[in-house]
């Protein structure tokens, strides 16, 4: 329960602020500040973020 808490906040934050939260884990994977990302990668972080909320509350209407 707490897990999928987590994973729906996770989604929801990517759904919603895309840029901040990838730049936070962009700076965290690379040493060097000069890591220039393709404006593409907010749209997939947005899919992303849709695709685990829509998990989510698939397995909340199964039941589990």
């Amino acid at each position: 329960m707490a897990f999928r808490l987590l994973l729906a906040l996770l989604g929801l934050l990517e759904v919603a602020l895309p840029k901040p939260l990838v730049d936070f884990w962009m700076n965290l994977a690379t040493e060097d500040d000069d890591v220039e990302l393709r404006p593409w990668v907010y749209t997939a972080a947005r899919i992303e973020g849709a695709l685990i909320l829509l998990y989510v509350l698939w397995r909340r209407k199964a039941g589990e």
